[in-house]
């Protein structure tokens, strides 16, 4: 004999939070008319809705006596679910709503090695404690990278020091900066307080990587004066410069702002007597009105008392 498997049609209405609201509220209240007070919402309402929540779970969800209205062991199983799903879609409002008013969110800086180790602990440290569900992700390039990549949309700000480019941004002011000399001790420059660049051009320099900017600036000043850069050593870092020339390897050119953060017991800082030593770092974006609430937030804060 065929034995036929007939099982009941699933009803069409879906399980939907109103629902389930109304099903916690009534647990939680003991009686409809409580629950519909509290939901502000009729009781037949809230009647209805329980009916047919039972009906969409195929389940005896609450035992209706004179007393009052408590959950079956189905019952109670749903209502430890039902609260955790209303938290959680709560929980996405709450934080949509925090992106929507910038107080969520994320911010791609770009920058170069001047003005993350000048300027930028401080500000992200004094950010981040204003607005702490904004992540900020900073990464450090050569401003012509810098102006590049904010171009092309791969990140939200940058910073530079001020250079001719032909991307296409917009530029602020940001920052001032001045460069100084950094000679080992025993050496003879290390005699004077202040010197021309062109004093400097006998003797070995530690420079900065090719490609960034200060590399730049120093072989183009050379260049100005028909002289030419003896790089002994190139370094990607403010830090590598620094030990290379306490070791006695040459001197460097940097900062000055950079300068006083590295512990120098064995190398002297000069001034360096140049109109060009005196720079400018400026902060760029693609579109100021195309930014997100997070990263105009972050632009601000960086822009404050320029």
């Amino acid at each position: 004999m065929l034995a036929i498997q007939i099982s009941h049609p699933v009803p069409h209405m879906k399980l939907d939070p109103v629902s389930l609201r109304l099903f916690v509220s009534v647990v939680e209240e003991g009686t409809i008319a409580a629950a519909a007070k509290r939901e502000h919402i009729a009781a037949a309402a809230v009647s209805k809705r329980l009916s047919e929540l039972e009906e969409l779970l195929d389940s005896k969800l609450l035992n209706r006596t004179n007393k009052g209205i408590t959950p079956t062991d189905a019952g109670l199983s749903l209502l430890y679910m039902a609260r955790s799903v209303l938290n959680n879609l709560n929980e996405i409002v709450v934080q949509m709503r925090d992106y929507s008013h910038g107080r969520r969110g994320s911010v791609k800086v770009l920058a170069n090695i001047s003005a993350i180790t000048q300027f930028l602990p401080g500000l992200i440290k004094s950010f981040m404690e204003l607005y702490p569900l904004i992540n900020v992700s900073l990464e450090e390039k050569p401003s012509l990278a810098v102006t590049k990549n904010v171009a092309e949309n791969q990140a939200d700000i940058g910073i530079f020091t001020r250079l001719p480019h032909g991307a296409d941004i917009e530029v602020f002011p940001f920052r001032t900066d001045r460069l100084v000399l950094l000679v080992p001790y025993g050496n003879p420059l290390a005699e004077h307080l202040s010197v021309r660049f062109s004093e400097t051009l006998e003797h070995e320099y530690i420079a900065l990587r090719s490609g960034t900017h200060l590399n730049f600036q120093l072989i183009k000043a050379a260049n100005d004066l028909g002289r030419s850069l003896k790089i002994r050593m190139e370094v990607s870092s403010y830090d590598a410069l620094c030990l290379m020339v306490q070791a006695g390897l040459g001197i460097g050119i940097m900062p000055a702002g950079s300068a006083e953060v590295y512990k120098m017991d064995g190398a002297k800082v000069i001034n360096l007597d140049e109109t060009w030593a005196s720079r400018e770092l400026s902060v760029c974006v693609r579109s100021r009105d195309a930014l997100s609430v997070a990263s105009r937030l972050f632009l601000e804060h960086l822009l404050e008392g320029q």
